[in-house]
């Protein structure tokens, strides 16, 4: 729990530090592969259209849904679900921190240095191989809900993890990795059952970062994904 709290500080110093030159948009080159097994460089970072910066928002464009109107133009307009799921807490647990985008962003660049890091995607293939985000790696929250019925992905997923078997069949977490974990919004659940089903394995919580916007405040904020 310490050094979970000593870590949490010096990421928001960090934070503090480049807040002024705009951490969002310094370049961040990520490795990771496509649906292909290829692997593409991403650069991740906020992508804002220029003809975007200029456009004066109103609260009438904002708040009547007039935002996408006739005259903003194509590049700044997008329209994001807000009629489903159900909506989630800041904290699913004492132990477990809720990320933002740019905790998630300083998180993906300590990635490209430490292999004990994982940004996690829980949702199912499908949606992970449509789009996500770069270095993120897929583990489908239902192979930890529904271990009996996944065994062998689960320990798949255990492995990814740098979970092992002990000599009686208990789970060794001395090597567990740290992750942040994601799905599709603030209203999507498939991050928290993976969240919940790990806790419910004894996973160390102070190893568990929950980025509870997920792709839609990613893609919101404008944030690069493996998708154009």
């Amino acid at each position: 729990m310490l050094y979970k709290k000593i870590g949490i500080f010096l990421l928001f110093t960090t934070l503090l530090v480049t807040a002024r030159e705009g951490f969002e948009y310094q370049n961040l080159l990520v490795h990771a592969k496509d649906i292909n097994g290829n692997i593409q460089t991403f650069n991740v970072k906020r992508h804002i259209h220029t003809k975007c910066k200029n456009i004066i928002i109103t609260n009438k464009m904002l708040w009547t849904g007039n935002y996408a109107s006739e005259k903003v133009p194509e590049e700044c307009k997008s329209t994001y679900v807000h009629t489903t799921g159900k909506l989630l807490p800041m904290q699913l647990d004492e132990e477990v921190t809720t990320y933002g985008e740019l905790e998630v962003l300083a998180y993906i660049k300590d990635m490209q240095k430490n292999n004990k890091l994982m940004l996690i995607d829980a949702r199912g293939e499908e949606w992970f191989n449509y789009r996500t985000i770069p270095a993120s790696t897929n583990i489908p929250y239902r192979y930890f809900r529904d271990r009996k019925e996944y065994p062998f992905k689960y320990e798949e997923g255990l492995k990814k993890l740098g979970v092992t078997f002990n000599k009686d069949n208990s789970l060794e977490f001395k090597n567990a990795k740290t992750v942040t974990i994601f799905c599709n919004g603030a209203w999507c659940s498939q991050s928290v059952w993976l969240v919940q089903a790990l806790l419910e394995i004894d996973y160390p919580a102070d190893k568990i970062n929950w980025y509870r916007g997920g792709m839609q405040n990613w893609l919101a904020a404008g944030m690069t994904s493996t998708r154009d």
